[in-house]
């Protein structure tokens, strides 16, 4: 490696990984690396991959999420051609729906109103709707059978409004070119080739020949989704039927998750109103409606008007409701309210409404500070003996004269009035809310975190355990009941269906969404039969994760029917009924076996035996630990990143990221430590050819030569195990950060006898073949230009491996562990009582006192009163849990023992607990082996081995192993024989003892 000498170092090292790889890619393409074709027989298993990326979506750049998703697929594919497998990834461009559609015409409307190039107000850029919708977003509280993600997608992109032109902008586009985004069809020929583009500088090991776009723009692709939707319909899987879903009124069509800024897992949610008829003499405000059958229910303080249903009834109720309703066949107008008059809600306090099932003639309308107007109609009915928050609330009316002086609250109205009992829960009685209330010491409607708190204890006893004590289903269990009275309400005229989305939705083209009873085509998922061989295919797929699997489980449970025809958008027409559209998430079920046929255009066939074996699912990705947004600035395209980092560097970084459903974390401090760690092994391993003449010859021989070939042989099996898993953070670290950390060791091990030629040369291939999969371009140029090896490193298999020896690395850790113990004992020795202030070096020992003879003492057997404790022990011992027998049971077994019969139970508790107290935490940690009498290797044997690396490691010039249970050879230590006493070796730690000439 060379590099300009005026150019910053990391610059050049960048510099140089750019070059190498655009050398490599070059080098892949003449040579047809990637495409994939079936052989002449048939595969036998694990002889193929295939493995599919959700085509992203082309109203943009790619950037470091799609990649981070993508190098899970692109990691494992390319794992599995480097073992020899015919490996397809295939790549296209999803194109279909709303997206696209929205921002040009969007960006029509902004040159329109703005001129061209637009002159925008400086003013504005709020974007309060969203806000809005996020805030709801994330204050809801989930139901107890609903399934929710960590975070929602529409709460990880939300950011600040900009507008179309500026997005434009940003992609780097002049004002000339961004006209032309203004025919969406633009957008379609723009973006996929320069998604292409950059992954193949991204070095993804993508058939290239199988891309396609979607819509009817690719009439390849246009007829496939129309064979595959008249295969759905001639199955009996595609219906018409009328049915509530989320709407776009601006779009005029329902509103899909991929159509939304913001809400995109919100479902339509179901309310029953009650019709509460208003009784005469009516208020001042509302005398124009005298004559007319009107209906309203309980009010809270807020807005609100009347609204025409029909030609004889009006609701009372807010406007945002009413606009849901008019999309429900439920106002006079189709799709259009008519408000008769607005109000606020003191005019509604005054009205004494006939409510249907009330025990009293007369209910009356009050106040309740909190109840939200954009959750149903504003309007709540009030049932204060199970809703701590109407308890609460009509507390604070009997018990404070000044609250009801404030709204006009008579006092007839609610004092002469006690709570009357409906429901009985066993744990809180005929007043469920009064006694909750009551134990948790609310003391007003303002104590919102306790309130939250009682209404979890209450809402879902009440559901499932609660029992009615009143009316026609007294004695009937509240579940039960709760279909009931819904149908009888609603047969007897008394209450109406009502759907609203759980949370605000906002479209792409900005307008809020309602809920529409729209009458379109769906797809019937939950049809039995097809939905058991989902359940089944699911049942044998490997998800790699349980959260993956219960998010499968959780929509396999509530899917049912789902709308696949819009009215508005880029897509492919429904064949049968071309007024509609096939909706975006309809026409990428099947993509994945198109791409079998892309570059044949054949029949594409989905039996059992081609259903999916596994599905990977991730999280978010986060840019240095905080969430990528363009907003902010904290934002970094794939093109950027390449530029920024190079491929191999970028790659090496979204390997580390994280492997699990939480929230990832791309840090670009740890791509530019990739740029380093690469360039400087190349630099390495070139240092090392050149001087390979130096290198010791011959068959490895000697531990260190045995430890290292071991360590290699570890790190290709648990390599592997990671790279099966598709968990490659940790294959990162055993193929790459660990197996460095061997070489390191084993560098410094050899000293100047040299490391052995042979094992340097399986070190470099092994490492080389293990981070392929990752740093493909890398792998490439070590391959060819320092190794001189023939072929392509991407296909040249998995390196072969012996069986590991556990022991040896054990071994290998006790002698790294005795050589730094030992090395801090002799430099305290040597400076005696002496520390060397904060931050500077030891200083040397003078001549007198410099260590230069090392005597090393073992105990390989425990013995004495230890002996008897790990005896106990091993008697008190599971080994397959992990787990011993009660401590008094163990004290009783140490009485039986010599040790018992020579002390009483207090001495030997004092000391023999610490030392049981070590080895039963070293059990758990390790299993039986930490109780063994011996380590598995002999330590003499290790020591003995070692004794030049032992000696260079703490310059001495003379090292003795010794066994501690012979007398003759204490005596060496002289007067230091003491030690031996005082710290007596045992098993795993050998006792040093270091000795001057003189002495």
């Amino acid at each position: 490696m060379s590099s300009n000498p005026g150019e910053p170092k990391s610059r050049a090292r960048t510099d140089f990984l750019l070059n190498n790889e655009a050398e490599v890619q070059k080098f892949w393409d003449e040579n047809k690396v990637f495409e994939a074709d079936p052989g002449n027989e048939p595969p036998s298993p694990g002889e193929k991959f295939f493995g599919n990326f959700p085509y992203p979506y082309m109203n943009g750049l790619l950037h470091l999420g799609h990649a981070f998703s993508l190098s899970k697929l692109e990691f494992g594919a390319a794992y599995h051609r480097l073992r020899g497998s015919n490996v397809l990834l295939p790549f296209a461009f999803h194109c279909t729906g709303m997206p696209i559609k929205a921002s040009a015409d969007k960006l029509a409307r902004e040159i329109q109103q703005y001129g061209y190039p637009p002159v925008f107000p400086a003013a504005e850029g709020s974007s309060a709707a969203v806000a809005d919708a996020i805030q709801a977003d994330q204050a809801d509280v989930v139901a107890p059978d609903k399934f929710k993600g960590k975070k929602s997608k529409a709460t990880a992109k939300a950011g600040a409004h900009k507008y179309q032109w500026e997005i434009m902008k940003s992609f780097g586009l002049d004002d000339e070119e961004i006209a032309r985004f203004q025919d969406p069809y633009h957008w379609l020929t723009h973006f996929p080739p320069l998604a292409k583009e950059v992954l193949k500088k991204f070095g993804l090991g993508c058939d290239w020949r199988r891309s396609f776009i979607t819509t009817d723009m690719n009439p390849y692709y246009d007829a496939f989704v129309k064979w595959q939707m008249r295969k759905l319909k001639k199955l009996g899987k595609v219906v018409k039927d009328k049915r509530y879903t989320i709407y776009s009124p601006f779009d005029g069509q329902p509103c899909a998750g991929h159509d939304r800024v913001t809400g995109e897992t919100v479902q339509p949610q179901e309310y029953v109103l009650i019709k509460m008829e208003v009784i005469s003499p009516f208020p001042p405000k509302l005398k124009a409606l005298e004559g007319r059958k009107t209906n309203c229910w309980v009010l809270p303080d807020g807005m609100y008007g009347t609204f025409e249903i029909n030609d004889t009834d009006v609701f009372i109720l807010t406007a945002r409701s009413a606009l849901n309703l008019a999309y429900q066949h439920l106002s006079r107008i189709p799709e259009k309210t008519t408000c008769l008059c607005e109000l606020s809600g003191n005019d509604l306090i005054c009205l004494p409404p006939k409510s249907p099932l009330a025990f009293n003639e007369t209910i009356y309308v009050l106040p309740m500070l909190t109840v939200l107007t954009d959750k149903g109609t504003g309007i709540v009915t009030s049932v204060p003996s199970d809703s701590p928050d109407d308890f609460m609330a009509l507390q604070a009316l009997v018990t404070k004269a000044a609250l009801r002086a404030k709204y006009g609250v008579k006092d007839e109205w609610v004092l002469p009035y006690d709570i009357v009992p409906i429901i009985h829960i066993p744990e809180f009685g005929d007043k469920s809310a009064e006694k909750v209330c009551h134990d948790l010491k609310i003391k007003s409607q303002n104590d919102k975190e306790k309130l939250a708190e009682a209404k979890r204890m209450t809402y879902l006893k009440g559901f499932t355990d609660g029992t009615m004590i009143v009316g026609e289903f007294s004695g009937k269990k509240v579940q039960e009941v709760k279909p009931l009275i819904k149908s009888k309400l609603l047969e007897e005229g008394t209450a109406v269906l009502y759907s609203e989305p759980e949370k605000k939705v906002m479209s792409r083209s900005g307008d809020e969404c309602v809920v529409a009873l729209t009458d379109q085509w769906y797809i019937i998922y939950g049809e039995a039969e097809w939905k058991q061989k989902a359940v089944r295919c699911l049942a044998r797929m490997n998800t790699f994760s349980t959260d993956t699997r219960n998010g499968f489980e959780h929509t396999l449970g509530w899917l049912n029917q789902w709308a696949c025809s819009r009215s508005f958008g880029l897509g492919t027409r429904i064949p049968w009924d071309e007024q509609f559209l096939v909706e975006s998430l309809s026409d990428s079920t099947l993509y994945m076996a198109y791409y079998t046929v892309a570059h044949l255009l054949q029949n594409a066939l989905l039996p059992e035996h081609h259903w999916p074996l596994g599905f990977r699912c991730n999280g978010h990705l986060m840019l240095n630990s905080e969430k990528m947004s363009k907003s902010t600035g904290n934002f970094l395209t794939l093109e950027d990143a390449i530029k920024k980092c190079s491929s191999d560097a970028t790659r090496y970084a979204l390997a580390d990221a994280g492997d699990g459903m939480d929230d990832a974390n791309f840090v670009t401090k740890t791509a530019n430590s990739g740029v380093m760690k690469l360039t400087k092994e190349i630099s390495w391993m070139e240092d090392i050819t050149a001087a390979e003449s130096k290198l010791r010859a011959g068959p490895p021989t000697t531990f260190a030569d045995r430890v290292f070939a071991n360590e290699m042989n570890i790190a290709i099996k648990e390599t592997e195990k990671s790279y099966n898993a598709f968990m490659f953070k940790e294959a990162l670290t055993s193929g790459f950060h660990v197996l460095q950390l061997a070489r390191d060791e084993y560098r410094l091990s050899c000293g100047a006898a040299g490391m052995n030629r042979d094992l340097l040369w399986r070190f470099m291939d092994v490492q080389t073949r293990l981070i392929t999969p990752i740093c493909p371009h890398y792998a490439e140029h070590v391959w060819h230009k320092i190794m001189k090896k023939e072929g392509i490193v991407i296909k040249a298999g998995w390196p072969d491996a012996d069986t590991p020896h556990p022991t040896l690395r054990i071994a290998n850790k006790y002698l790294q562990d005795s050589i730094v113990s030992m090395r801090k004992l002799l430099q305290e020795q040597e400076s005696g009582s002496k520390k060397p202030k904060k931050g500077a070096a030891p200083a040397p020992p003078s001549e007198e006192k410099k260590m230069s003879i090392g005597l090393i003492y073992v105990n390989e057997h425990y013995s004495g009163w230890k002996e008897q404790c790990l005896r106990v022990l091993q008697s008190k011992f599971d080994s397959q849990s992990r787990s011993f027998a009660p401590d008094q049971e163990i004290a009783e077994a140490l009485k039986g023992c010599p040790i018992g019969q020579e002390m009483d139970l207090k001495q030997v508790q004092e000391l023999c607990m610490p030392f049981i107290k070590l080895k039963k935490d070293a059990a758990r940690d390790v299993g039986p082996r930490a109780l063994d009498l011996k380590l598995p290797f002999s330590e003499m044997d290790v020591l003995g081995e070692n004794l030049e690396p032992i000696k260079r490691q703490l310059g001495l010039e003379h090292v003795e192993v010794l066994p501690a249970s012979d007398e003759a050879v204490r005596a060496k230590a002289g007067e230091h024989a003491s030690l031996l006493e005082e710290k007596p070796p045992s098993p795993g730690k050998p006792t040093a003892i270091f000795l001057s000439k003189q002495s």
